[in-house]
């Protein structure tokens, strides 16, 4: 018998598991640093493994639909931060400051990669021009993000924003490994694709352990006496808004726009989601070790509840009816990833 759609899938039930255990058994010391180091490795083999997953010709074949390109950047980059800004005065009383400044950090990080390329291939969307935004939107955050944190996030904290090292240490930890692993595809391409679905473990598993060392860091200086109940029933509104905003901006803009259908689904799927792979690394060098269990806390939530708003959504485009000719491209379902 499958898993209904509305329930959480097993990595879900991993992080919230991890979170108990944090919370139950924290790590401190010299086990915190073990933790520190093995986190940076892990999170270094993820960042060269998607590169290696990196098709240059299929980011030729995408590349040429600038337009589309460009209204996903704008919704990702743009959209979301306008919405995370203008919406404060109405969701922050919802939530705690640090868990705002959490959803603000949210508001400006890139879209999912391996999720978002599945939710279009089960809609039957523009499948090249997807794994070209979607790529192209983790470059870009490496870039942008650390200019919007100091630009949208530091003046909301009232800390002090990510300076030439952070962006240098996210170069070096990331973008490093990311053009390494796309330029080693000679030799890896093949190995990954024989592997990818023993491969997964390392996108969830580098998670967790960035999960697990923030989180432990949290609680040691008393995240859980700063968050009280009313605040994450209010963090599950804020972040049902932020996702019905983006979803029905990307939709109706992209009508407006005179868009394909099958490029609409491109637009919403990529343009609506962000990316839990690159945005708990990005929060473990951007944040404090003890800031980051707050930071991400909004970004875990608003991972499970767009996987499965869309996944309802992609089974509803996929339903369209579609000419005859277009139905024998049909491409195949990707299994649905954390990106």
């Amino acid at each position: 018998m499958s898993r209904s759609r509305f329930l959480p899938d097993n990595f879900t039930l991993s992080l919230v598991a991890v979170v108990v255990i944090a919370t139950v058994l924290p790590c401190s010391g010299a086990v915190a640093r073990g933790f520190e180091w093995l986190t940076t490795a892990a999170i270094a083999l993820l960042f060269f493994l998607h590169g290696a997953k990196l098709s240059r010709e299929a980011v030729i074949a995408g590349a040429l639909h600038w337009r589309l390109h460009l209204l996903v950047v704008a919704c990702t980059f743009a959209l979301f931060p306008l919405l995370g800004w203008a919406l404060k005065p109405v969701l922050s009383p919802l939530v705690t400051p640090d868990i705002y400044t959490g959803i603000l950090f949210l508001c400006v990080l890139p879209a999912t990669v391996q999720s978002a390329i599945a939710f279009v291939s089960v809609a039957r969307g523009n499948i090249p021009a997807a794994i070209c935004s979607a790529s192209a939107s983790t470059m870009l955050g490496v870039f942008i993000t650390p200019f919007l944190v100091n630009l949208l996030v530091v003046p909301s904290s009232g800390g002090s924003g990510p300076g030439l090292d952070a962006i240098a240490r996210i170069l070096l930890q990331l973008m490093l490994p990311f053009v390494l692993g796309h330029l080693s595809r000679r030799w890896t391409a093949g190995f990954v694709k024989r592997h990818a679905a023993r491969l997964k473990y390392v996108d969830q598993g580098s998670i967790l352990l960035v999960v697990y060392t923030a989180f432990s860091a949290a609680v040691i200086e008393g995240l859980w006496s700063r968050v009280p109940p009313g605040a994450l029933a209010g963090l599950v509104i804020a972040c049902c808004v932020l996702l019905a905003l983006a979803l029905a901006i990307t939709t109706y803009g992209s009508r407006a726009l005179g868009f394909s259908k099958e490029d609409e689904i491109t637009i919403v799927f990529c343009g609506s989601k962000k990316s839990l792979a690159s945005g708990v690394p990005m929060a473990k060098v951007l944040f404090a070790s003890h800031a980051v269990g707050a930071i991400v806390l909004p970004l875990m939530l608003f991972h499970q509840i767009q996987l499965m708003v869309c996944a309802v959504l992609a089974q509803r485009y996929a339903r369209r009816a579609v000419p005859p000719s277009a139905g024998e491209a049909e491409p195949t379902a990707a299994p649905l990833r954390t990106g």
